[in-house]
């Protein structure tokens, strides 16, 4: 018989710790960041926009968070599958979701599971993925 250990869920103190990370790392870079922590569950435990981040940027970190957290990966190493020469370009366009495969969704993992996502918008790609790595190391 095989034992399972449950794994602690993402709490509301660890999405703070993400949220807060991710716009020190922004903050440091000198940009300003929409940041999105979702649960398992694809459920806000947490969501700040910068007052000068760009509107659209408050989408773009949920829709990111939203992405990583389904397919279990983060939106930077998906870009390249979704190209119209990618072996996934029809998802962007096959499900009703709110996907979106621009790099700054990063899966956040306990033990080994899954327990929810971070997504950061605002900055370039590239910048987003590093807050939002950056803030995942920060959980621990």
């Amino acid at each position: 018989m095989t034992t399972r250990t449950a794994v602690t869920p993402l709490t509301s103190e660890d999405a703070e710790i993400l949220l807060t990370a991710a716009r020190r790392a922004a903050e440091a870079a000198g940009v300003t960041v929409s940041v999105t922590v979702l649960d398992a569950g694809g459920h806000l435990l947490a969501f700040r926009r910068d007052d000068r981040a760009v509107l659209i940027s408050g989408e773009t970190s949920t829709r990111k968070a939203y992405t990583a957290l389904q397919l279990d990966s983060p939106t930077a190493d998906l870009v390249d599958l979704v190209k119209p020469d990618g072996p996934f370009h029809s998802l962007t366009t096959a499900l009703d979701r709110p996907l979106l495969f621009i790099a700054g969704g990063v899966p956040v993992h306990r033990d080994g599971a899954l327990i929810g996502a971070i997504g950061v918008g605002g900055g370039a790609p590239e910048q987003d993925h590093t807050f939002a790595v950056t803030a995942t190391a920060a959980l621990g």
